[in-house]
Formats: structure tokens, C-alpha cells, sequence
């Protein structure tokens, strides 16, 4: 108990971005087909419209990956207060959120990117939080 008091904020705001980060990357993976069709029209008038699969593919990767580092992150607050792999999770959180602004700035979806700027603020925190 003494370390959940010790590090709630960074425990906090690890939990929040692998809800977030976690449930996106699966959704996208048992929906790949709904999400390519969603993105494909989503992009249908930017740079990216012949790159989606693979696009997709990457943040899919990065938001789960992010989200693996970040529970074993957790782990390794609980067991030893090393907060290592938790800052590297967030650390890929904000370069997903990076990808996934570019993505909505090239479609001209302005309101989506301004969306993002709320979970990068989050993102940002952690790593101060975890430095």
C-alpha cells in the first residue's frame, strides 16, 4: 500500500493510458475490417489514402506495445519503485498520439486532432511524473 500512495499520480496515469491505449489496439484488431473501411474513407482526400494497412498496422503495434510496457511498468513500481519501462510505455503513448495528429491534420479533421491534444497533455504528464 505504501507504494500505490507513494506513486498514485504515475499509477493513476499509467492506468488511464492502458485502458485507452489497450482497448484501441485490440478493437482494431478484432475490427480491422470495420476500422480499414472507417480510415480508408476517413483519408479518401488526403496523402495517406493508399497507405492505410500498413499505417493502421503501425499504430496498431505502437498502442500495443505502449500498453505492455506500461503494465509491465506497473510491475515494476509495485515490486521495486523502478519506474524504467513505465516511462518507456509513455513515452511510445505520445510518439501513437504524434502519428494518429498527423493522420488527422493531413484528413483536415481539425476537431479529431484537437481531441488528441487532451490525451497528449496526459501523456506528457506521466513523463514528467516518471522522470
Amino acid at each position: 500500500m505504501e507504494i500505490l500512495v507513494k506513486y498514485a499520480a504515475e499509477v493513476l496515469v499509467l492506468l488511464f493510458l492502458i485502458v485507452t491505449f489497450l482497448q484501441s489496439g485490440i478493437d482494431k484488431i478484432t475490427d480491422w475490417k470495420g476500422n480499414v473501411n472507417f480510415i480508408k474513407e476517413h483519408f479518401k482526400n488526403s496523402p495517406l489514402k493508399n497507405g492505410v494497412n500498413p499505417l493502421l498496422a503501425i499504430v496498431v503495434l505502437t498502442e500495443i506495445f505502449a500498453s505492455l510496457f506500461m503494465i509491465y511498468g506497473l510491475y515494476e513500481i509495485f515490486s521495486s519503485g523502478v519506474k524504467t519501462f513505465a516511462l518507456y510505455g509513455v513515452m511510445l503513448s505520445s510518439l501513437t498520439l504524434i502519428f494518429l495528429l498527423i493522420g488527422q491534420r493531413l484528413a483536415k479533421d481539425y476537431a479529431g486532432a484537437m481531441t488528441l491534444a487532451v490525451y497528449f497533455i496526459i501523456t506528457i504528464l506521466g513523463i514528467i511524473l516518471l522522470n
